[in-house]
């Protein structure tokens, strides 16, 4: 382990008790946790920059990272957090300057098999920061001076687990998924006590023999069964139930040795925080053999649906339909497809989708939209309660999918095939606007190539996202009529966040090795 203090005199506060992350919404100049808040929304009640004003936008400082960063940096009380690969820092949120550092060795044989050495944000709970390491730790530190309190070993990550996500701050507990599902790892989402370090539980997404859904495994195909949990869930307060997506089986090209739904993979699950049992799940693709993760961020509203008003979950799918949930029950409520799809002929009364024969991935090869990293990915959708519009960045390519032989060996790709792009094919993308609902898209702002970055929506009648060739920009969030942009000089692949400096409201980027903080 490595720290550097480079400032203890960060101010006495650095609290955040759980209710203050329950109640997000009164301090709108913070960013608590990876969200905004627990139900997953990315929005920023702060109104200061509106339509009127935003061309005004300028950089008000610029924060260099040791690599390429996906971040979404927390703010509090005039510090913001951030983390990479093994490391995390203190920043003074008026300046950017350094108040501390912290960095852990990567050890020399460690291996990413299928994502990159990234790290997508930090945790906050009471003084604590919390980061969750390539290497498979989970690491508490003093949010005041950056001083290590204790780590916990999630898994070994020899075998290919590791972690590249922002945890999830409950009340008392911290939680973590793993990346990894092209090596044959078992996935699981785990929780821990927030004071010491101890495992409270954890949900196996691949269940074993003699538990439910273990039956939609043939033979011993659940131990290689993938099923990462790779993305920071949500959280409803009110029933104590964490929200979750799983991520695609394996190997995940060839199902031949996997022939059945493979429960709970491309799933979302409803698990309780204090056991981690599960209340319910929905299963999104079944028997996936395209990749197609549901690991993304479950968006919780509520809504009217046939004249009741419902609790809801919504999820942009990777596999390019767009659900609604009732998230007490899971019970499959709305869904249609926000992108370009030629896999399934729709979804039936239950939300399960209708394949078209044929489309399973084959020696020869076959086209399929959209390509394995589907219609969106791991980056974060808003959700504005202004406007009862999800905003998600949408990615218009399609894909060769290539059957193969696959054999385990620990610590190795276990994929059975592989992808690749048409000859002459082409990509695009779009930030969709869809009402909350029903996902009937209401507008759409064309990019020129697949997005990697998440979005953001304000208060102020505002849409920031990114793109790949480096451009940050803002949109109207009623009409979607572009209103700024400014060029970065990096690829953008991470989540836009709004916080407030001395009453003035503030955004932030991460591009390329740059986060960048604007103000007017």
């Amino acid at each position: 382990m490595k720290w550097i203090a480079l400032l203890l005199c960060v101010p006495a506060w650095a609290q955040v008790p759980y209710d203050r992350i329950v109640n997000a919404a009164r301090e709108p100049g913070n960013w608590l946790t990876y969200s905004g808040n627990y139900q997953g929304h990315r929005f920023s009640p702060l109104a200061e920059i509106t339509p009127a004003n935003v061309a005004g936008l300028h950089v008000k400082w610029a924060y260099q990272m040791e690599t390429r960063s996906e971040v979404s940096p927390l703010v509090v009380d005039g510090v913001m957090y951030v983390s990479g690969p093994n490391t995390a820092a203190a920043l003074d949120v008026r300046t950017g300057r350094e108040l501390w550092t912290w960095k852990r060795p990567i050890p020399k044989d460690y291996k990413n098999i299928g994502f990159g050495r990234v790290n997508r944000g930090p945790a906050i709970l009471d003084g604590r920061i919390f980061v969750a390491t390539l290497d498979c730790y989970l690491v508490a530190l003093d949010a005041k001076s950056g001083l290590e309190r204790w780590s916990a070993q999630v898994a070994d990550y020899k075998p290919g687990y590791s972690m590249t996500l922002a945890p999830l701050a409950i009340r008392g507990k911290v939680l973590v998924g793993v990346s990894g599902g092209e090596t044959g790892i078992r996935g699981f989402v785990d929780a821990y006590d927030a004071g010491t370090g101890s495992r409270a539980w954890r949900f196996y997404t691949v269940p074993g023999p003699g538990e439910p859904g273990n039956e939609s495994w043939p033979g011993e195909s659940w131990k290689t069964g993938g099923g990462s949990t790779w993305v920071t869930g949500s959280y409803d307060p009110e029933t104590n139930l964490v929200y979750w997506g799983i991520g695609n089986p394996g190997p995940d090209w060839n199902p031949d040795s996997r022939r059945g739904d493979n429960l709970y993979t491309c799933s979302l699950v409803a698990l309780d925080g204090d056991s981690g049992k599960m209340k319910w799940h929905f299963q999104f693709t079944p028997n996936d053999s395209h990749d197609w993760d549901s690991t993304h961020v479950p968006v919780l509203f509520e809504a009217d649906v046939r004249g009741t008003r419902r609790k809801l979950v919504a999820v942009a799918n990777r596999n390019a339909f767009y659900y609604v949930l009732d998230r007490s029950s899971g019970e499959f409520l709305a869904g249609r497809a926000y992108s370009k799809q030629t896999w399934a002929k729709g979804l039936d009364d239950r939300g399960r989708p209708i394949v078209i024969p044929g489309t399973e991935p084959s020696e020869a090869g076959t086209l399929v939209w959209p390509n394995l990293n589907g219609a969106t990915v791991w980056f974060s959708p808003s959700y504005s309660p202004r406007e009862g519009l999800l905003y998600v960045a949408v990615r218009e390519i399609a894909s060769i999918y290539y059957k193969r032989k696959a054999d385990y060996k620990p610590g190795t790709f276990f994929a059975g095939g592989g992808e690749a792009q048409p000859p002459g094919g082409v990509e695009s993308g779009a930030i969709r606007a869809l009402e909350a609902d029903t996902g009937q898209m209401r507008w759409e702002f064309k990019l020129h190539s697949a997005p990697w970055a998440g979005v953001l929506s304000t208060a102020g009648g505002l849409v920031f996202s990114g793109s790949d060739e480096g451009n940050f920009f803002a949109l109207d969030a009623k009409t979607g009529k572009p209103l700024w942009d400014f060029q970065t000089g990096g690829s953008i692949a991470a989540n836009p966040i709004s916080f407030n400096i001395d009453g003035q409201q503030c955004i932030a980027i991460a591009a390329g090795r740059v986060l960048y903080v604007f103000s007017r």
